[in-house]
């Protein structure tokens, strides 16, 4: 899994033209989307349970680097890149 999230990151810096640029946005909207719809339904889960929040960085940043791949596959599949 840490491979895959360095790998995030060297495809989120990686320059390109106009067509690889829109497919990495929308594949980071997702992963945006993605996780902060996690994180909100985390919330609002320990908030009815009454359980102290705990959130692990390493389980959200793979889940991030997940989602994100999954997306980029998707929209370079889509798009041709």
């Amino acid at each position: 899994m840490i491979v895959l999230d360095i790998a995030m990151i060297i495809s989120l810096l990686k320059p390109g033209d106009e067509r690889r640029q829109m497919i990495v946005w929308k594949a980071s909207t997702w992963t945006l989307a993605g996780i902060t719809g996690s994180l909100v339904f985390s919330i609002a889960e320990r908030i009815i349970k009454s359980h102290e929040m705990q959130v692990n960085p390493f389980t959200t940043l793979t889940a991030a680097a997940t989602i994100y791949f999954i997306c980029l596959l998707f929209y370079k599949k889509k798009y041709g890149d």
